[in-house]
């Protein structure tokens, strides 16, 4: 016994040790501040640590103060300040440092002049956004005159803005604005750009790297449009993760910038990262990834989430492998559409081991809910009042057993085991915002959840924006209200870590983000770190559902709440920029860079064609629908449609080449990968075919759509690399992906006549040479210069030599 508690006291002591020991492993992202404007961040958004503990260094730029307890620092930028800064403390008598990025001053403000002409004589017409939070009083427009145009002129800073007409109380998209997005909810929002003005290019250009025993030699150049400013080393911001480079570690020659790193002692994930700011103005940050000492991409394998090539499945659409637990939900109003179809776990599993994701290049599998759900039918709120069951997972009557149609927990683990076997890693699927009507959770805690009847007599059913955190989606699934007490959050977040630990899963996707307050993210973040991260020495992956502004999806993202969202923004941009002959890259290359703005440029935000959510892009690109988010579900119930046109197919595939080819992890909806089309919910999620199920036309998108795959998965530039527009116009898109491997070109064409284009790549590359990476075809290239041709709704990539 004694010699029992001997072993506990030093497995205590050496637990001790090792929190005492803590550094610091999250990267450190920088902090975007106002020159004379204060700000409040939460330390814990920015990294976890077992406690915070931190002595920060005194800074000329920016005054400040940290409270411990709290985990709040104030920052206070002075006015004359622009550019860079780093805040400088102490942890664990390590030293680091937090980047702030600041601005002189905010972004010159532009008018814009808001526009409506009804038909009668309204009482009341407002515009409303994201520019004024929705806000019905803020903005009226008044008539012009007796013109009948009412008008209302507002200063916005550059950006991309969604905004509608309220009209006596309705709300309206702007008739004469064309460009318009989905609400992801069965309506639209106008969409208003105003584009920032020019003040003349500079950018930072990875150039290349040399390896040597425990060292390596990164190289870069800083562009500047003019004669531009001498560099000096006090121009200059290298960090190796979050700490400072020694400026003897840098040389400088004119606009070419060294730095030797030494590599002997790197473990793991490692992030080396630079700016040049000079005369107020900063550059892209470059970032170099290094695993074990060697930059990061180079070997097979799954080094980081940011190899990560995702594949969704519908557990009860994807593959059955066990008729014994066919069990479809009985009810005479059910239509076989909106039942189990007798997918299972054990149909996932004998897929995996046919090498199925192997042969398509995926390494990320993510399984719809897997929680039990209710054994009869319930009907949707929304007119026609259609009956459904809880095929898709999202009705849990019981958070700690899977739903007996898809197997037991037992056999979850088995593929999760199976997915580990072939080198891929497994997301399960979280439902933290409701459960179902029986699940004893809401019986025994009903003063967790938030009330369906408000006191003005509504019903607080799908009010989106109006009662976000507490809305219900339907009568029979209660709302969690988390603003009433921390113990849901807490047993919510130990659910999700529980269903984990079970499974052996490495991640989570997560249901309706932003209708669950940020606190709920955190608490779930932080307990995963403590209790899986820190002691596993692994990285969980954690991506969200929110459909909102960039800045929305964004205050979501960051080390202390979810890893990435999904991308519906640039979704809902591109898919009609690709298949609308009027639309422009020009368009898309704008919205990519706001993203980039926002999330920057090396992130893991999640690339989508297509979800159980959406219309599938088949449908639209063979002109079955013809508006990205028109409710379609009574087309999905009368006239599913089918794919007539062959050349949708090229459609879907030039859309893949985006996808895989831009920053991000890009997501694959099952079925997807060969064309398979549907409408909305339900007829989205039809049951998956495979091999001689397929006709010709499917076989060969599959095919090609297994290259893109594994395009990017041999390619680290794709994984790793930055990002510079090169050409975008009506037809083309031509982008470069660059890391300290390689350099690629990408040139994407969605007219659907072959084009000949004439492409001028950057003085500084010196690029004699270019290789199609899928033809193996060179093309000579004289002063950066080379003419090529494209085929119609083609793509090509090339390497740079």
């Amino acid at each position: 016994m004694f010699s029992k508690f001997l072993v506990k006291i030093f497995l205590s002591l050496l637990f001790l040790q090792t929190i005492q020991a803590q550094e610091i492993s999250d990267l450190i992202e920088p902090v975007k501040l106002t020159a004379g404007v204060s700000d409040t961040i939460l330390v814990s958004d920015l990294f976890y640590a077992k406690n915070y503990n931190l002595t920060f260094s005194a800074n000329k730029d920016v005054s400040f103060s940290f409270d411990k307890s709290t985990k709040k620092l104030v920052l206070q930028p002075k006015k004359s300040f622009k550019g860079l800064s780093l805040l400088g403390f102490t942890f664990n008598n390590k030293n680091y440092v937090i980047p702030l990025l600041l601005q002189n001053q905010k972004k010159e403000l532009q008018s814009h002049t808001f526009r409506y002409k009804p038909e009668g004589k309204p009482s009341n017409v407002v515009v409303i956004g994201s520019f004024n939070n929705w806000n019905r009083q803020a903005n009226p427009l008044i008539e012009r005159g007796n013109s009948r145009i009412y008008e209302a002129t507002i200063n916005l800073e550059p950006g991309n803005y969604f905004y509608k007409f309220s009209v006596d109380g309705k709300d309206i998209i702007d008739p004469e604005n064309k460009e318009t997005v989905p609400t992801g909810f069965d309506g639209f929002n106008s969409v208003l750009r105003i584009t920032e003005k020019s003040s003349g290019k500079t950018y930072l250009h990875i150039l290349g790297k040399t390896e040597k025993p425990n060292e390596t030699n990164l190289s870069f150049y800083f562009e500047q449009d003019g004669k531009g400013s001498k560099i000096s080393k006090s121009n200059i911001f290298a960090l190796l993760h979050n700490q400072l480079v020694p400026p003897r570690a840098i040389k400088i020659s004119r606009n070419k910038i060294d730095v030797s790193l030494s590599t002997k002692d790197m473990k793991g994930n490692q992030i080396f990262r630079m700016l040049i700011s000079i005369a107020g103005k900063n550059s892209n940050i470059q970032s170099v990834f290094f695993t074990n000492g060697k930059t990061s991409g180079t070997k097979n394998g799954f080094s980081s989430w940011y190899d990560g090539s995702i594949y969704s499945i519908m557990v009860d659409r994807f593959n059955d492998g066990d008729k014994s637990n066919n069990i479809p939900v009985k009810h005479d109003s059910l239509a076989w559409q909106a039942n189990y179809q007798g997918g299972d776990f054990q149909g996932i599993i004998n897929k995996i081991d046919e090498g199925y994701f192997d042969e398509l290049g995926i390494n990320v599998i993510w399984v719809s809910p897997v929680y039990d759900n209710p054994n009869v039918a319930y009907r949707e709120s929304p007119k026609p009042y259609r009956w459904f069951s809880g095929y898709h997972g999202y009705w849990p009557v019981n958070n700690f057993a899977a739903e007996e149609k898809f197997g037991t927990i037992k056999k979850l683990n088995e593929l999760v085991t199976t997915a580990h076997q072939h080198g891929i890693k497994v997301l399960l699927d979280v439902v933290a915002h409701h459960v179902h009507l029986e699940n004893p959770i809401f019986k025994e805690h009903p003063d967790w959840f938030g009330t369906l009847d408000l006191p003005d007599g509504r019903k607080n059913l799908r009010l989106w924006d109006e009662y976000r955190l507490t809305t219900w989606f339907e009568p029979y699934m209660p709302s969690f209200d988390y603003t009433k007490t921390d113990a849901p959050i807490k047993w919510m977040a130990q659910n999700a870590i529980w269903w984990l630990k079970e499974s052996g899963a490495d991640g989570f996707r997560h249901d309706a983000v932003k209708h669950v307050p940020n606190e709920f993210w955190r608490e779930l973040t932080r307990t995963l770190k403590e209790e899986i991260e820190t002691p596993g020495n692994k990285k969980v992956y954690q991506i969200g559902e929110t459909f909102g502004s960039n800045e929305l999806v964004g205050s979501y993202v960051n080390n202390g709440q979810l890893s990435a969202q999904f991308d519906f923004n640039l979704s809902y941009s591109a898919i009609p920029i690709f298949l609308e002959k009027e639309r422009s890259f020009v368009s898309l290359d704008y919205t990519l860079k706001k993203s980039f703005e926002t999330f920057g440029v090396h992130h893991l935000m999640g690339n989508i064609m297509d979800s159980h959510d959406k219309v599938r892009f088949m449908a639209y690109a063979d002109s079955a629908v013809a508006k990205q988010g028109v409710d379609m579900r009574e087309l999905a119930w009368t006239n599913p449609p089918t794919v007539i046109h062959p050349s949708s197919y090229r459609k879907a595939e030039l859309f893949y080449a985006f996808m895989f080819t831009i920053p991000g992890l890009p997501v694959i909806y099952y079925g997807s990968e060969f064309g398979m089309t549907g409408a909305d919910d339900p007829d989205n999620r039809r049951f998956m075919r495979f091999d001689n199920q397929l006709n010709e036309f499917e076989k060969q998108m599959l095919n090609r759509t297994c290259s893109i795959v594994k395009m990017r998965k041999y390619h680290p530039a794709l994984r790793y690399g930055d990002f510079q527009t090169v050409l975008a116009n009506d037809k083309i898109y031509a982008y470069l992906r660059c890391d300290a491997n390689e350099k690629l070109l990408v040139i994407l064409n969605k007219e659907t006549e072959k084009q000949e284009v004439i492409v001028q790549l950057p003085t500084i590359y010196e690029t004699e040479l270019l290789n199609d990476i899928n033809t193996n075809e060179n093309i000579s290239a004289q002063g950066n210069s080379f003419k090529i041709k494209i085929d119609g709704t083609g793509w090509r990539v090339l390497k740079l030599k």
